[in-house]
This record gives structure tokens, sequence and C-alpha cells, in this order.
């Protein structure tokens, strides 16, 4: 029976229960469509976060190139909404969103995380050419004045800048984070700021500053990843999405895929050491 039609044959005087009939029939279709191979919709937060994530430039970046090769052909509908980073965050923990790309684990630990991660990023500090200082653990840090994003996290780091913030300048994560940074390093304002390490050689290129800001030492690399919403009722679907994310990922890596995607971007396989310059 056409679901109009079944609709209609309901009682006039019982409008609500019709309604959640109603509601819980197109609900049956929808799933039966999934089930006989359709595709449903799967709606990823992401950010502005060359060169892993670039919603403006020729390409998009190698952990959407990834991400999309992933999901194309598959039972799933990839959308992709572009935020800045805290509300992409938010989004994905209150299911507006079904995913985010790209966090490591620390950055959003009430996330539910596939096997298989999406990507690597290693922090570090940047400071102007001709410093004196580097990074050599957290007593360096000690009368320094550092620019970092916020809802950044670093393990190693976390507790000493939770005890120590008057030592950090925060920053709202978005598409002018890093050329602010330049140009209040630059300009003396900030001793050093902390970032990606792949992003920020990047973007210190783009910019025109990449003979005046260098590499003072990094912190540990941690993988990032397609991270999934908690929210209890996308969990099936999110389940799903997230076998399937870690299969053909699987598959990618087993293929050399990941080698491949880095190259056209100039960057070498994220599963090996960082190049101390490119």
């Amino acid at each position: 029976m056409p679901v109009l039609s079944f609709f209609k044959s309901l009682p006039i005087i019982k409008p609500f229960l019709a309604l959640i009939l109603f509601t819980g029939v197109v609900g049956l279709y929808s799933d039966d469509v999934f089930a006989d191979g359709g595709t449903e919709k799967l709606v990823v937060a992401s950010i502005d976060w060359c060169p892993q994530l670039c919603p403006e430039g020729e390409q998009e970046g190698y952990i959407m190139d990834t991400v999309k090769e992933i999901f194309a052909d598959s039972p799933f509908d990839l959308e992709v909404v572009t935020y800045p980073w805290s509300r992409s965050i938010h989004m994905t923990r209150t299911g507006e969103v079904h995913a985010l790309l790209s966090p490591a684990r620390a950055e959003a630990p009430d996330l539910l995380y596939p096997k298989e991660e999406v990507g690597a990023q290693k922090m570090c500090f940047f400071t102007s050419r001709g410093a004196a200082w580097t990074y050599q653990g957290k007593a360096s840090l000690k009368g320094q004045m550092i620019g970092i994003a916020h809802d950044t996290s670093i393990e190693e780091l976390n507790d000493y800048i939770a005890e120590n913030k008057e030592g950090f300048h925060f920053l709202t994560y978005g598409p002018r984070y890093l050329p602010l940074s330049f140009r209040m390093v630059d300009g003396g304002r900030l001793n050093s700021f902390l970032f990606t390490y792949n992003s920020t050689i990047y973007a210190l290129r783009k910019e025109g500053y990449a003979d005046k800001i260098v590499s003072a030492g990094c912190v540990s690399k941690a993988n990032v990843y397609m991270a999934f919403t908690p929210d209890l009722e996308k969990r099936e679907f999110v389940l799903k999405a997230m076998e399937y994310f870690d299969q053909k990922m699987g598959e990618l890596v087993q293929a050399g895929r990941i080698p491949e995607i880095m190259k056209s971007y100039g960057l070498p396989d994220w599963n090996g050491a960082l190049p101390t310059s490119f």
C-alpha cells in the first residue's frame, strides 16, 4: 500500500497515532532504500587546514582526497560542510553532523574513532629566523609568550599549558590563524607559536614568510582521524560508516595509494618521518 494511501485510511479521530505511524513507515522506507543499494547522506564537518583540508584551493587537501576516494561509489553520499575548528567539534559532539575531519584523539576524546587513522600531524614551534630559542622540553618554555589555537590538544604539554596560561596567547583557529601568527612573531608580539608542521610550512610559502620564520623544535607526532558523533540516535548508521571506512582505508594503504596522494602535494607519506624542511 502506498504510504499516503495508508495514512489517509487511518481514523481521523486519532491524529497523533496517525502521525506516529506515518513517521515509522517513512523510517522503514528509508532503511529499505539503504539496504537495497541506495545511498544515505553522510554529513562531515571539515575545517580550513591546508594542505590536509583545503576548502578553497585548487586541490582539496590530501586528507579530503583520501576520504573522497574511500567513499566514492559507496552506500554513503558524502556531504562536507566547513566551519571553524571549535564549532566543528561541537557539531560532531551534539550530532548535528555525522563525522569530523580530522582530530587527534586527545583533541576530542569523547568522539568515536575508527581503527584506521587518516593522517598524522606533528605539532611544532615556529619562531623568527635567527632567534636563539629552540624547544628543549617544558623547562625551555619559561619566560616565553607562545601563540596557540583554542581547542588545541598537545598530550605532552596539556598539563603545562593549563598551569601556565599566562605564557600563552590563545587565538581562534580559522583561515587567518596562521597569517596572524606570522605577523605577531615577525613583529615581536610573540616569541613563537605552535601549529602543525605541514600546514605551517605550506602557509609560510603562500604568505611570503618562508625566509623570516622557521621551525624551532617539535613535540610528539599524533595520528589524526575521521572521527564520528557519539549521538546515540545516530549510532547504528555511524557504526556502519566506521566499518566501511576502516575496510576501504586499509585497502588504500595496502594498495600504496597514500604515498601517491601525498606526492601530488609535494609531501612525504605521513606514515614516515617528517623532514626538517621541504
